[in-house]
């Protein structure tokens, strides 16, 4: 009872600590507000012709959820897959899905596809890549961890190469720095539409993975013990895949590809609550949402051109790994 009451005040902790964060970044940014000109604008929301009114509600607030949003849903997808695939070194990117909604967000790119057409192909073949690789396994008869993580790489390595033909055709003036750009990871484009398209999936998808948190649990002590217990392990990863592929995919279509948050962030979290994924879900989410934040913040604030989210995230991310690697061996 203490050990849970322990553990929904770090939660809530954690909760209040990312809100804290948010706010402070509504003051940031070319344009800087102060805490009360910001508590004035929430005050009066609907002073459209003021221009710190137009900053905060059209520019900075969607960027922010949306950034919030993209943080936790990489941690928690994250969590998740390391548990059910029982690999400490497995990210959103290592089921294909992330490659392939990438290729289809720069083939949208290249055809010069408006923003719901490229969001939509980008979804599409994010979850064609997960669709593929269940395809071949059943080909192959096998459905196990390792023949999926296998099977995921090498799609992975498919989809890069034609996102790198993409850009080979791709006009170098206009469309090659776009699809660079958005590869690389941003928020610049952040709207009240784009969160809604984020949202939708990340309640729904991620509600249903989170009322799964106890077949996960059984899940990650392996195939033998899970069915030993009565799971049906190759339906039950079926559908934890597909719903993990709606939230990656729903992330890449709003921001590009973003990696190293869903690999380090739920290594950071089980150094807090530990590996019960009762626990370790929500604060991956709210370690990966508060993450992603201060990273747009160093991003749009650095310099006058703003710095693709996937650099930051690769040198920060990178070192803190290792740090992690060490410490859990030492411990």
């Amino acid at each position: 009872m203490m050990n849970s009451f322990f553990y929904k005040q770090n939660n809530i902790i954690a909760a209040i600590i990312v809100l804290v964060i948010a706010v402070f970044s509504l003051t940031l940014g070319q344009y800087p507000l102060t805490l009360s000109r910001l508590s004035y604008e929430f005050a009066h929301p609907f002073l459209t012709d003021s221009l710190p009114n137009h900053i905060v509600w059209s520019i900075r607030l969607p960027r922010i959820v949306i950034a919030l949003c993209v943080g936790g849903c990489l941690a928690f997808s994250g969590a998740i897959l390391q548990g059910v695939f029982h690999n400490p070194l497995v990210d959103p990117h290592i089921i294909g899905v992330s490659s392939g909604a990438a290729f289809g967000g720069t083939l949208a790119i290249l055809f010069g596809l408006p923003a719901v057409l490229m969001m939509s192909s980008t979804f599409a073949f994010g979850l064609l890549a997960l669709a593929v690789i269940y395809v071949l396994a059943n080909l192959l008869g096998k459905n196990d961890r390792l023949i999926l993580i296998l099977l995921g790489i090498v799609l992975s390595g498919i989809f890069a190469a034609l996102v790198n033909l993409v850009q080979y055709l791709a006009d170098t003036e206009e469309k090659l720095p776009s699809i660079v750009f958005w590869l690389l990871g941003s928020f610049a484009t952040a709207n009240w539409h784009k969160v809604g398209l984020l949202l939708v999936p990340l309640i729904l998808a991620g509600g249903i993975l989170y009322r799964l948190r106890w077949r996960i649990n059984i899940l990650s002590l392996g195939d033998t013990e899970a069915k030993a217990l009565g799971l049906s392990v190759a339906r039950l990863r079926l559908w934890v895949l597909l719903l993990c592929a709606i939230l990656i995919a729903a992330q890449v279509a709003v921001s590009g590809s973003i990696g190293w948050i869903g690999l380090v962030v739920p290594h950071l979290a089980r150094t807090i609550v530990g590996a019960d994924h009762r626990r370790l879900l929500p604060m991956s989410f709210w370690l990966g949402a508060g993450i992603m934040v201060i990273v747009d913040d160093i991003a749009r604030t650095m310099s006058q051109a703003e710095i693709p989210l996937g650099i930051i995230t690769a040198l920060f991310g990178a070192p803190l790994f290792i740090f992690l690697l060490a410490r859990e061996r030492r411990g």
